[in-house]
């Protein structure tokens, strides 16, 4: 089995498994667009890898954001790929995007029951317009990961917004 295979087997089966408390308290975020991460920012950004790792998800292009300000790097799905209804995208094919700053924070899509546990994990926030119309009310913000341990989850949580967008992340 290569490698890449491995680890995703590996995020496949953590998916279950209940989500780790996120060491600390919450980062200050502003409360208007664009939502943005404050502070608690990695000594090394981390957002590339975050990136490089999604666009290894079948049917996954980065591309820009359709729905952020410049810079921001978003995750879609190539046309014909997935069964995700309207709200697993934060606009048309857009499931995911990373913000351009060093936080390495983003905007996903999480489906319950995950939503609700990511956010009483501290782990993520409600985008402070989610079900307004337009914007899933599915959508939040992933803190952007400090260091490895936490960019496997926050990993983990964009592979279960991928999988939603595709038709089913359970």
């Amino acid at each position: 089995m290569s490698g890449a295979a491995t680890l995703a087997t590996a995020e496949d089966a953590e998916a279950g498994a209940p989500l780790p408390r996120r060491p600390g308290p919450r980062p200050r975020t502003s409360a208007h667009n664009p939502h943005s991460q404050l502070d608690q920012f990695p000594q090394r950004p981390l957002g590339r890898p975050l990136l490089e790792r999604g666009a290894s998800w079948a049917g996954v292009v980065l591309g820009p954001s359709r729905r952020a300000p410049p810079g921001t790097v978003g995750l879609h799905l190539r046309p014909g790929e997935g069964g995700g209804g309207a709200d697993a995208f934060l606009l048309e094919r857009e499931f995911a995007h990373v913000h351009p700053s060093a936080d390495g924070s983003l905007h996903a899509i999480l489906p319950q029951p995950l939503r609700d546990e990511a956010v009483a994990a501290g782990w993520a926030e409600l985008h402070p317009m989610a079900g307004m119309p337009t914007v899933s009310p599915d959508t939040v913000m992933l803190y952007g990961p400090r260091d490895a341990a936490e960019l496997a989850v926050v990993l983990r949580l964009v592979r279960a917004s991928w999988r939603n967008a595709r038709g089913g992340w359970s």
